[in-house]
């Protein structure tokens, strides 16, 4: 993927998985690649259409929440880019959790029952839901690994005053809930998520992408309950399949592993993978768009023109 350079460009940064361009103090182009992560870390191989999916599926979504807060979407130009308005970050991110499944069963399941600040009860299962769903927030680190804090820490070191992080609260809870109807009308469970905040100004907008395979977890419905009764292992669409593929090849992002090598059948299983959560959650056919990168310049310059 090419790097681009644009009128009025005043900052360039490559991220884990998109490359995000400033434009003058007010505008993001954020254009998102086939890179994939897992453990804070790259892997190896691009997956085809990865950017695609991840891009459509969060525009769809900022588009179906719009009224319960604002967001920084402008438009979607290319089928891998976005444009927006740039917001000076929280530098936290909001878990939202409705069932007992991933880093919280892991805490869970070590014998914690605290995670960030909150109680979880005892008596649960994997993948059970909470009573009602919980945020468990973590820092948002530049380098290395993101880390658990709770609201009370978030106050106290400043990350957020405690008026912000009452809306911020009510605003992920809410998003949560539509997402669960979302995910309900497809048949799915939205079990898990995370949202990025931002200010301009004295307001609050939703940033980055929501409700995608990056940064979500979906069970299927169909059969949950009897998948728990049985103890059997639950049928889900997110990244987590890649992440217990790495941990099966001893690999969790700690220093001296190594990352496995990924071959081209797994590489393509993971692109399927994604692709079949995009019908999943929107409810339509994948169209794959293969711009050239020419084209892509093209297509954000003529958006951009319009700001």
């Amino acid at each position: 993927m090419s790097q681009y350079t644009f009128d009025n460009q005043t900052n360039f940064y490559k991220g884990k998985v998109r490359d995000v361009y400033s434009i003058r103090t007010d505008i993001l182009v954020m254009v998102a690649s086939n890179r994939i992560s897992a453990f804070d870390v790259i892997l190896p191989s691009p997956i085809p259409f990865k950017g695609q999916v991840l891009n459509q599926i969060a525009a769809f979504m900022l588009n179906a929440t719009k009224d319960i807060c604002p967001n920084w979407l402008i438009s979607s130009p290319a089928p891998n880019v976005s444009i927006g308005k740039r917001c000076e970050p929280f530098k936290i991110e909001m878990v939202v959790r409705g069932n007992l499944t991933g880093h919280a069963w892991r805490t869970y399941s070590g014998g914690k029952r605290n995670l960030c600040g909150i109680t979880m009860p005892d008596g649960l299962k994997e993948n059970d839901y909470f009573p009602t769903p919980i945020i468990t927030p973590s820092t948002k680190a530049s380098e290395g690994h993101d880390e658990d804090i709770s609201k009370e820490e978030i106050i106290a070191q400043g990350l957020a005053s405690a008026e912000d992080w009452k809306i911020l609260e009510k605003y992920a809870l809410q998003l949560f809930e539509r997402g669960k109807a979302i995910a309900a009308q497809q048949g799915l469970i939205l079990v898990d998520t995370k949202y990025e905040f931002g200010k301009i100004g004295n307001e609050i907008y939703l940033m980055d992408e929501i409700h995608t395979p990056d940064s979500s977890r979906y069970f299927y419905a169909d059969g949950f309950e009897e998948r728990q009764a049985t103890g059997e292992r639950q049928k889900q669409l997110s990244k987590e399949f890649v992440r217990e593929w790495l941990i099966e090849n001893n690999f969790m992002g700690k220093e001296g592993q190594t990352v496995p090598h990924m071959n081209e059948e797994w590489v393509e299983t993971i692109s399927s993978r994604y692709i079949e959560l995009f019908e999943k959650v929107i409810g339509k056919k994948f169209i794959p768009e293969i711009l050239s990168d020419d084209e892509t310049f093209k297509r954000i310059l003529a958006a951009l023109t319009n700001l």
